[in-house]
């Protein structure tokens, strides 16, 4: 089993005539995932990648039957393609560019809630979602894990590639980059839903990182509606304050933010929180060898 990506879905590839969208479009075509198109109005009609190019992401899933649209549009324009393919009513769009301005994160978030949210947006700069074995959206590297009864979230994509490889002996259902802006369309708690629904996924890994409160929420959500073991780890904890670190989201004011504070808000809950991601695949592998 997996969360919202299986060896079933069709995949689209906006603005996958552009460097980006090539490389990444001819990566997931060889892990084995059904792309079956890309969307560039200028170049509707013709061909890349020896798959057909459509002016719109509505033609495209009437064309092709496809239920997943994967975003490498330049910043300025991903307001506009994401709002497209809410609009189509595409089940699930992966935004990975990043830089996008955190007004056109938060229109474009609002505009698929106002719409009914039909559309489930992963991102925006995040590394997208992959279920090994059955299919890959986004720039997660195919062949560093196998499939397994793991789920992962994180905001962090190296560290999703890092935990990946650590437990590709156990191997992973889905794992899921959620992206490190302010505004992001699903979140950790999202996912924790999701993996905790799945009967074939057994236990749960979540990475964090500093700013927000976003880890705290998860640590309520735990509490409340999860009851498959659940490790985590959060980056920043040397991080100084009041200088953002590496994502836009990453900035810690006083005592909110910090990473001390999520892993006591989290460990409160019963999750074990590794120091390192190290120490994190461990305890995830103490859980898995225990079952």
């Amino acid at each position: 089993m997996a969360i919202w990506l299986t060896e079933n879905s069709k995949i689209i590839v906006q603005g996958m005539t552009g460097s980006e969208g090539t490389k990444h479009a001819k990566r997931m075509l060889a892990s084995g995932a059904r792309v079956v198109g890309g969307v560039n109005a200028r170049k509707a009609g013709t061909t890349h990648l020896d798959l057909p190019v459509f002016g719109t992401v509505k033609e495209a899933m009437e064309q092709t039957g496809a239920d997943v649209s994967v975003v490498f549009v330049p910043p300025a324009f991903t307001k506009d393609a994401v709002k497209e393919a809410v609009d189509a009513e595409i089940p699930l769009c992966v935004v990975i560019t990043e830089g996008i301005p955190v007004h056109d994160s938060t229109e474009f978030w609002a505009y698929a809630v106002a719409k009914g949210n039909k559309t489930r947006i992963i991102g925006p700069n995040c590394p997208g979602i992959a279920s090994p074995g059955a299919s890959n959206a986004g720039i997660i590297p195919a062949d560093i894990t196998t499939a397994g009864r793991i789920g992962l979230v994180s905001k962090s994509g190296t560290l999703t590639y890092q935990l990946m490889y650590e437990l590709r002996d156990f191997g992973f259902s889905t794992a899921v980059g959620i992206g490190g802006d302010p505004v992001i369309g699903t979140t950790h708690i999202d996912a924790l839903q999701a993996f905790q629904e799945d009967p074939g996924t057994d236990a749960i890994v979540m990475i964090g990182e500093i700013g927000g409160d976003a880890e705290e929420r998860a640590a309520a959500y735990i509490e409340q509606h999860v009851t498959k073991p659940v490790v985590a780890y959060v980056a920043g904890f040397t991080a100084p304050e009041g200088k953002t670190m590496g994502h836009a989201g990453a900035i810690v004011s006083g005592s909110a933010g910090t990473a001390q504070a999520k892993k006591e808000a989290l460990e409160k809950v019963g999750v074990r929180v590794g120091k390192t991601p190290s120490e994190t695949a461990r305890l995830m592998r103490e859980i898995m060898q225990s079952r």
